[in-house]
C-alpha cells in the first residue's frame, strides 16, 4: 500500500528543529511490512520554503501530498497543529475522495470520538501507541478493508462511530526497530533550514511516566506505566545516528530518564566507553533524582543541558497539580548543575484556576532564587488545557479564549497571525482544540499572566539578585513590582504596548531601582544599588565582549611586549564587599543591612562564563597605565612612583610582573605582540 505519513505545517522560529521521531518510527515499522511509505515532514518544508506561508498554505500543503500518490494518509496530531490537520485533511479528500485519512496522536487519542463526529472526512483514529495499531490497520485496508477488531482503532462503520478496545503497550521496545533516518532529509538540512548551530538528532530513550500531574496527558497515555529501551539499544542507535547521519548532538526523549539511578549510570559508562561521550547530549531530569556524583558522571559522559520540571514555589498549588517538590533542594541542584558544566532548564507554570496571586508571586520568586544560583534558562508557561488530562475533565466547561500559551503557537501563517479560517475552527469546538484556551485564575487576569510568561525570564535572566532584593526592600510582591516595571519601561519608551527587550531592562532597571529606592529614604538595603551595578556590570562585560574584535596573542617574553587591558573587561568600584554579599545571597541569606567595605571588581567574559576578580588600587592602576602605549618598564616606573614608597626598586618591579602574570592568567590583559608601542592619545 503506498502511504504518506504527515507531520503537518507549523512555524516558531525557536522550535521544531528536529525530524518527526514519532512518524520514522511508524514509517520504519510499516516499510518492514513490505509497505510504500514516505514522510513528508511540513514543517522543514517551509524552512526550507518549499511550503510558502499564507492564505494557500494548506491548499499548497495537500498539493504536495497528493503529488506522492498516497492511498492512505496519516497525520501526526500534536496540540498547535490539530487544525491545520483538519483543514488540510478536509481538502485532501475532496481532491481524492477514495484516499484513506488516519490521524493519531496523544490529543486526538482522546477525543477520537468527537473528532470521527465532527469531521466526516476522517476515517479512523489511532489511540496511543500507533507502530503495532496503524500496522495492522495498513493490513486490513490492503486486505479486507475493513477495520474491525483491530485494538486501538475509533473508526466509522456507516453512520456510526465504533469504538475498538484499548491495545496494551509493548511489554518490549526493543521490538521496535530503530529508526530509519534515511526516510527524511539529511540532519545537516534540519540543522541550517532552522538555523542552528549543530546536528540534532532525537531518540527515544524509555516511555512513560507513573505521576498524576493535572497538566498532563503523557502519564495518561502511557497508563502511567514507563518503559525503557535496553541501553545497549540506546547506545547503539546513538552510534548510527552519529556515524551515518551525522547527529551532532542527542536529544533524549523521555520524561523519566533520570529517574532510575543505576539505569543513567551504567548508561552514561556505556556511552563513555563507546567514546560517545564528545557528542553533547540533553535530557529531562527530576531534582531529587540526581546529585553531584551523578551530575559529573553525565558531564563526563556528554550531558550538556537537562530539563527540570519545577512547576510552582507554592505548595498550595503543588498539592493542586499533584507533584511533589522538595524546594530545599532546587538551589543546591542548579548549582551543582551549573558547576558540572551544564545549563538547567528551570519550567515553572502559573495561572492555575485556583492559584491566588500569593502563589503566582510565590512561584516567581522562586525563580529568582533559582536564578542566583547561576546560568539557569527559566521557561514560565500558562497552563494548556490537553485532551486526556485531568484539566480538561474538571474544568472543560470553563475554557476561554484570551491569551495563547506556549503550546498554543506555532499557526501564524497570515503574515504573522493566525488565519481567520483557523480561529473560527477553534472556537467551534473548545473540547477539541482546548490546547488554544485559557483557564480563568483566580489571582490574575490573563492579560498580566501572559505579560509575565512572555517577560520576565529576562528578569530572570539578567537581574535576579536586584530585582528579588528590590522586591523584599519595598514590601512589594514580585508580580506588583514587574507590573509597575513593564509600566515604567512602556512609558520611559514612549510604547503603547508593553514589553520588555534585553536593552530595556540594561537602561531602565538600575534608574527604576533608584528612583524607587529614593521615594523610600530608608537606611536600610543601601547595598542594593551595588548588587543592581554588580549585575549591570556582568551584561556589559558580555556586551563588550560580543562586540570585541581585537585577539590575543602569544604570551610569553612579558618585558618586551605592550600590555593593554582585556577589552571587555570592565572596572567598577563598589560601596560594599560584593562578593561577600552574593555567597549570601547564593546561600539564600538576605540582609537588610552590611557595613560599607570599598571593593574593586573585574568582570571579564570567558569561554566557560563570566569571571569576575576582586582586585586592589594598585592592580587598577596597572590596568589603567596598560593601554597599549607602554611596554612593562615604563609601566613598572609609573606603579613605583606612586606605590614604591620605601620599597626596593628591583624587588618592585618582580611584583609587577607577578601582578602582570595573574592579570593575564585572569583574562584581565591581552598583548599586541608588537615591540612597538601605540601611539597615545
Amino acid at each position: 500500500m503506498r502511504i504518506v505519513l504527515v507531520f503537518p505545517p507549523f512555524y516558531l522560529q525557536s522550535l521544531y528543529n528536529l525530524p518527526p521521531l514519532g512518524l520514522l518510527n511508524l514509517a520504519t515499522v510499516l516499510r518492514q511490512s513490505g509497505h510504500d511509505c514516505t514522510v513528508t515532514d511540513l514543517v522543514l518544508a517551509i524552512r526550507l520554503v518549499k511550503l510558502p506561508m499564507g492564505e494557500s498554505i494548506y491548499e499548497e500543503a495537500a498539493g504536495m501530498i497528493l503529488r506522492e500518490e498516497p492511498e492512505l494518509v496519516a497525520f501526526s496530531v500534536q496540540c498547535a497543529t490539530f487544525p491545520a490537520v483538519i483543514r488540510i485533511a478536509e481538502i485532501l479528500k475532496r481532491k481524492k475522495s477514495g484516499l484513506r485519512v488516519v490521524v493519531g496522536g496523544h490529543d486526538v487519542s482522546f477525543v477520537d470520538v468527537r473528532v470521527l463526529e465532527r469531521f466526516p472526512w476522517i476515517d479512523a483514529v489511532v489511540r496511543g501507541e500507533g507502530e503495532v495499531t496503524l500496522r495492522e490497520l495498513v493490513s486490513a485496508y490492503a486486505s479486507t478493508g475493513v477495520e474491525e477488531g483491530i485494538a486501538g482503532v475509533t473508526w466509522r462503520h456507516g453512520p456510526k462511530i465504533v469504538r475498538n478496545p484499548d491495545r496494551d503497550l509493548i511489554a518490549d521496545l526493543d521490538e521496535l526497530p530503530i529508526p530509519d533516518y534515511s526516510l527524511v532529509p539529511s540532519l545537516a538540512v534540519y540543522r541550517d533550514a532552522c538555523e542552528i548551530p549543530r546536528s540534532v538528532a532525537i531518540l527515544e530513550a524509555g516511555r512513560g511516566c507513573p505521576h498524576r500531574c493535572v497538566y498532563c496527558s503523557e502519564s495518561v497515555l502511557w497508563r502511567r506505566r514507563s518503559r525503557t529501551f535496553s541501553i545497549p539499544r540506546t547506545v547503539r542507535e546513538m552510534r548510527r545516528l552519529h556515524d551515518d547521519f551525522g547527529a551532532e548532538c542527542f536529544l533524549l526523549a523521555y520524561d523519566q530518564f533520570t529517574s532510575d539511578r543505576a539505569y543513567v549510570e551504567l548508561f552514561c559508562r556505556s556511552v563513555i566507553e563507546e567514546g560517545l561521550n564528545t557528542t553533547p547530549w540533553y535530557c529531562i531530569s527530576r531534582l531529587d533524582s540526581v546529585d553531584r556524583a551523578l551530575l559529573r558522571l553525565m558531564r563526563q559522559a556528554g550531558c550538556e543541558s537537562m530539563c527540570y520540571g519545577i512547576d510552582s514555589g507554592s505548595e498550595r498549588t503543588l498539592a493542586f497539580i499533584g507533584k511533589r517538590i522538595d524546594h530545599g533542594i532546587l538551589y543546591q541542584r542548579v548549582r551543582e548543575t551549573t558547576d558540572e558544566g551544564m545549563t538547567p532548564t528551570l519550567s515553572f507554570v502559573i495561572g492555575f484556576p485556583e492559584e491566588e496571586r500569593e502563589d503566582i508571586d510565590a512561584t516567581l520568586a522562586l525563580a529568582l532564587r533559582a536564578g542566583i544560583q547561576g546560568n539557569s534558562n527559566p521557561l514560565i508557561q500558562l497552563p494548556t488545557v490537553l485532551p486526556g488530562t485531568e484539566l480538561h475533565r474538571r474544568y472543560g466547561d470553563r475554557l476561554l479564549r484570551t491569551a495563547d500559551t506556549y503550546f498554543s503557537l506555532g499557526l501564524e501563517f497570515d503574515n504573522g497571525r493566525r488565519m481567520e479560517d483557523d480561529n473560527r475552527l477553534i472556537e467551534s469546538d473548545p473540547l477539541i482544540f482546548s490546547a488554544f484556551h485559557n483557564l480563568p485564575c483566580a489571582g490574575l487576569s490573563l492579560k498580566e499572566l501572559e505579560r509575565i510568561a512572555s517577560w520576565f525570564p529576562l528578569i530572570v535572566n539578567l537581574y535576579p539578585k536586584s530585582f528579588l532584593l528590590l522586591s523584599l526592600a519595598l514590601g512589594k510582591s514580585v508580580s506588583t513590582l514587574f507590573s509597575l516595571f513593564i509600566e515604567y519601561v512602556a512609558h520611559a519608551e514612549g510604547r503603547t504596548e508593553q514589553f520588555l527587550s534585553p536593552v530595556d531592562c540594561l537602561r531602565r532597571l538600575p534608574v527604576f531601582t533608584d528612583s524607587l529606592l529614593t521615594e523610600r529614604n530608608s537606611p536600610t538595603w543601601s547595598h542594593l544599588p551595588d548588587v543592581v551595578l554588580y549585575e549591570s556590570s556582568a551584561l556589559e562585560a558580555g556586551v563588550a565582549h560580543r562586540k570585541m574584535t581585537t585577539g590575543t596573542a602569544d604570551t610569553s617574553m612579558i618585558e618586551k611586549h605592550f600590555p593593554f587591558k582585556n577589552n571587555s573587561a570592565i572596572v567598577r568600584d563598589f560601596r560594599h564587599d560584593l562578593p561577600d554579599i552574593i555567597d549570601d545571597l547564593k546561600g539564600g541569606i538576605f540582609r537588610e543591612r552590611y557595613d560599607e567595605d570599598p571593593t574593586i571588581l573585574v568582570f571579564v567574559p570567558t569561554e566557560n562564563g563570566l569571571e569576575v576578580t576582586e582586585i586592589n588600587e594598585f592592580g587598577r592602576v596597572l590596568l589603567e597605565l596598560s593601554d597599549g602605549s607602554s611596554n612593562i618598564d615604563e609601566i613598572a616606573r609609573d606603579l613605583y612612583l606612586r606605590f614604591g614608597s620605601g620599597m626596593d626598586a628591583v624587588r618592585f618591579r618582580e611584583e609587577c610582573d607577578e601582578a602582570l602574570a595573574v592579570l593575564v592568567a585572569g583574562g584581565l590583559m591581552q598583548r599586541t605582540g608588537s615591540t612597538a608601542p601605540r601611539e597615545r592619545r
